[in-house]
């Protein structure tokens, strides 16, 4: 029992140091480089013994997000050790770039809320995301302004590093347990379940450190802040604010135009404006008087009107 928990020891070992300094942080730019360099010199050995062109820009663009920086004839005709230095000189340069960028983005937001509310908040949540998650990274707001937002980038590549290192550390210990169990129906086929152990226990480590390490690097590569787009209708709105800002002197007609027609309704004796219509008169309706069936006619005849003009009526 002592004997399988040395095994685990050991791995423990390994991966709580790599922790501890990503959790302090003084060594993070250094672990990184270190990864993304495992990474590259992985990605590099494993499809330049296949031969496999084409295998490894598929693979380049799923860990690093990466447009292979090389030629057919230029993988073939390199050597191994040349194609995983020129490999690691393109993928770091990209991932400086990354970061810049989130520090150039964020630091806008940063600035604005530091001189406006900086004596309310200590910390500040960035959201950055890989295409998939998306990840809350929590930096010093005072800290972040002093440094032109490039301690940002340094918080993520710290969260990173500890959430992949986590996950894969919990899934390793459930896989070794599992392995702990299984070897020991090695004794009926007169092996050696420990040195099987040891055997198994260090490939599955192996592929562990692999993954964890593609995983960070993957993260890291397409780390981006979000960015929200306008929209049609805020750009509409945004040109129309640009256009009354450029016709000042079109408001000022507009102004004159409606103080003339304050002035000519106070005075009516100015003439109206092309657009002001006069207000009507209206006269009274008269109602004429009636003459009855049974009245003198009219027309002086004497006769009933009934009788004489009204007669048919």
């Amino acid at each position: 029992m002592l004997e399988y928990d040395d095994v685990m020891n050991s791995q423990r070992k390994v991966i709580y140091t790599r922790r501890r300094h990503a959790l302090m942080g003084e060594r993070i730019g250094l672990d990184v480089l270190n990864t993304i360099y495992d990474t590259s010199i992985t990605i590099a050995e494993q499809h330049a013994q296949d031969n496999d062109f084409e295998g490894f820009k598929l693979e380049l663009f799923r860990t690093f997000a990466l447009e292979c920086p090389f030629s057919d004839e230029e993988f073939k005709s390199i050597r191994q050790d040349q194609l995983s230095d020129k490999l690691f000189d393109s993928v770091l340069l990209t991932f400086k770039r990354r970061m810049e960028r989130i520090a150039q983005v964020a630091h806008p937001v940063i600035k604005q809320v530091y001189e406006n509310q900086g004596a309310q908040y200590e910390n500040i949540l960035i959201p950055i995301t890989d295409g998939k998650r998306m990840y809350n990274i929590s930096c010093n707001l005072k800290e972040a302004y002093e440094t032109e937002s490039k301690v940002i980038a340094k918080a993520f590549q710290k969260a990173i590093t500890l959430h992949t290192i986590d996950e894969a550390w919990k899934e390793h210990l459930r896989e070794m347990d599992e392995l702990r169990h299984s070897v020991q129906n090695a004794s009926y086929e007169n092996k050696d379940p420990l040195l099987i152990y040891k055997l198994e226990s260090y490939n599955l480590f192996k592929a562990m450190v692999d993954t964890m390490n593609r995983k960070t690097a993957s993260i890291l590569m397409r780390g981006q802040i979000p960015v929200r787009e306008e929209s049609a209708e805020a750009q509409e709105a945004r040109q129309r604010i640009a256009l009354r800002r450029a016709a000042p002197e079109r408001r000022q007609d507009l102004s004159r135009y409606r103080m003339g027609r304050n002035e000519s309704a106070e005075n009516p004796n100015m003439p109206p404006l092309p657009n002001q219509t006069q207000p009507q008169r209206h006269e009274p309706i008269r109602a004429e008087k009636k003459v009855g069936r049974n009245d003198p006619c009219p027309c002086g005849s004497g006769k009933k009107y009934k009788n004489c003009h009204g007669k048919g009526l």
